[in-house]
């Protein structure tokens, strides 16, 4: 899409749910905006199975933005999100993960990511109720672009996630990042915690250049600072699935 976006375009965007009519031109989107391959069966999961809340954006007719995402018990969590909620919550307890989020690059910087990621919220609270504690999602650890799209939407960094992508036969770093709602709260350990974060500065310090390093390890530490601040609410005073959603 070429043509001019106006500054008013979000009040003309429509939301309606995927279907399978939509597969090439979800396939194309997804190929322009993310660096990973989803197989075909995948498209055919999010526009059928109706565990998948994918919802698109529209924009005189043209899907400009989708969001996809699965509302599941927090057992069917990842392996290695599996402490994403503390232990006392009951099995059947819900969480919800962010497959996807992306906005054609014209559109972005119109607030329609974020329409997208508050029709989640509103959908959760319409079908799981109070029995969804947390949102998460995946994302690499360079897509500074996605990272600060959720942190400035109050998602907060849960894990470091080394070698967790394979990119075109070249393992990438991921994060978890997570927003807690309904009073969804994570284990606090401050040992696992600091833990994680040292074996994330120790990789990314092996990977830098000697002048810039001094830089890298105060970005670190205030992340690690953020990290370690009792859940939720509390912030560090200033001195993270794929997402092409700003």
């Amino acid at each position: 899409m070429t043509e001019e976006v106006p500054p008013t375009a979000v009040s003309d965007i429509n939301l309606r749910l995927l279907c399978h009519d939509d597969i090439d031109v979800v396939k194309q989107l997804c190929g322009d905006w993310f660096p990973i391959e989803y197989p075909d069966s995948w498209y055919q999961d999010i526009t059928s199975n109706k565990k998948f809340f994918s919802l698109g954006a529209t924009y005189r007719g043209t899907i400009v933005g989708m969001i996809v995402a699965e509302i599941k018990s927090r057992t069917k969590v990842h392996k290695e999100d599996g402490d994403i909620l503390a232990s006392n919550f009951p099995v059947d307890t819900q969480v919800a993960y962010i497959l996807s989020l992306g906005v054609v690059k014209e559109f972005r910087k119109h607030g329609i990511g974020s329409l997208l990621l508050e029709s989640l919220k509103d959908h959760i609270s319409t079908t799981a109720q109070d029995h969804c504690k947390a949102i998460y999602l995946h994302v690499l650890t360079t897509n500074n672009t996605a990272i600060n799209f959720y942190e400035n939407r109050d998602f907060r960094q849960h894990h470091y996630l080394p070698y967790y992508y394979s990119i075109r036969g070249v393992l990438k770093d991921g994060f978890t990042y997570v927003l807690y709602i309904n009073g969804g709260h994570p284990p606090w350990t401050i040992l696992l915690r600091l833990t994680d974060y040292l074996q994330h500065i120790g990789s990314t310090l092996a990977s830098l250049s000697p002048c810039s390093i001094p830089h890298r390890i105060y970005r670190q530490a205030q992340s690690l600072l953020r990290s370690l601040l009792p859940w939720p609410g509390i912030s560090a005073k200033s001195g993270i699935e794929y997402s092409r959603a700003t």
